[in-house]
């Protein structure tokens, strides 16, 4: 089966389950689990923060950052089609009291700088406090790079927010950008990175940042039903991806050059859109019966159809390979010429 639906089904590769098995653990309440210290340490150097905190997923890494950059009635500022706005249930608010002010974002991902700075509160008891400005890098595959992002974190700066960054396929920018995990994340006071995506980790994510605020981040993993026993065993997946996963996420972002340039050829496929290892089309009409054709043929896809037409996002990841990228080329061709 391939499946493009998204780069968090991938399955650990066998060397990725031999590190889980062999993995060396401990009880992580009581700190003393050693694949877990080593994660958390590993993430921080590369990163160069102080300290980090494993967590099970992104939105939990969100959520936690969130909590401990703000209180009760503060605000947070991000783009309007953000993760952190959008798709985590509305954490923040629903946690910590914490009013999300979304602001329109550029096609890149970025939210706009102008609305970041007129959107800060003043200090006024009439409003809610602005503290955190939250970016998020690659959005739909799109990378800024360090000098775009620093168009909107000199605005935070400027009102004295915190910076946090949803970095959860971070490494998709970095190996695109050819730079360092340091130089990417250098503008940022926290950074949430997935292991479960790109990097085709099963599970988990990891928060970065001071150590004061990974400390409260960690008594909110707690409270948020995030404690872990001998969880050594997930981070020792983290780990083996870290050391191996990270450069080969350049063939995902050929292998989906290829599949647009391979759809653009097909009448009635629109490329939308193609950065790293994403791909946006759009087929002619309506075709709700797509998705199931294509799953007779071996591959998985959500396509969701409109009264015109029908959307896709196709994600290329560590279980896809060339070949497969030329079955599904195939197999688009096959249907659209019924």
């Amino acid at each position: 089966m391939i499946d493009l639906r998204s780069d968090t089904v991938t399955r650990p590769t066998e060397a990725m389950r031999a590190a889980m098995a062999n993995a060396e653990v401990g009880d992580d309440v009581f700190g003393d689990d050693p694949s877990i210290n080593l994660l958390q340490d590993t993430v921080a150097e590369r990163l160069g923060k102080e300290a980090a905190l494993f967590v099970s997923s992104g939105t939990q890494s969100n959520l936690v950052a969130l909590l401990a950059h703000c209180q009760r009635g503060d605000e947070y500022i991000a783009g309007d089609m953000a993760h952190a706005y959008r798709w985590e249930g509305g954490g923040g608010a629903v946690f910590g009291g914490i009013q999300p002010q979304p602001v329109p974002m550029h096609a890149d991902g970025l939210p706009d700088p102008d609305t970041i700075d007129s959107s800060v509160k003043p200090d006024d008891h009439h409003f809610a406090r602005t503290k955190l400005l939250c970016l998020e890098n690659t959005k739909d595959g799109h990378v800024q790079s360090v000098d775009r992002m620093r168009e909107a974190t000199l605005v935070g700066r400027k009102h004295n927010l915190s910076i946090h960054l949803d970095g959860a396929r971070m490494w998709n920018g970095v190996v695109n950008l050819g730079i360092s995990a340091q130089e990417f994340t250098s503008e940022f006071d926290t950074v949430s990175m997935c292991l479960s995506k790109g990097l085709g980790a099963p599970v988990g994510s990891v928060l970065s940042g001071p150590a004061d605020i990974i400390h409260e981040a960690h008594k909110w993993r707690k409270m948020s039903g995030g404690a872990m026993r001998q969880a050594g065993v997930l981070a020792a997946a983290g780990l083996h991806a870290l050391d191996n996963h990270v450069d080969r996420l350049a063939d995902d972002h050929a292998n989906a050059a290829r599949l647009a340039e391979g759809l653009g050829n097909i009448d009635g496929i629109t490329v939308v859109d193609q950065a790293t290892n994403m791909v946006f089309i759009e087929v002619d009409g309506d075709e709700p019966a797509l998705q199931d054709q294509l799953l007779e043929r071996g591959i998985r896809t959500v396509i969701t159809p409109t009264p015109r037409r029908s959307l896709a996002r196709l994600v290329c990841h560590l279980d896809v390979s060339t070949d497969d990228v030329e079955t599904a080329i195939n197999a688009f061709a096959e249907l659209a010429a019924g």
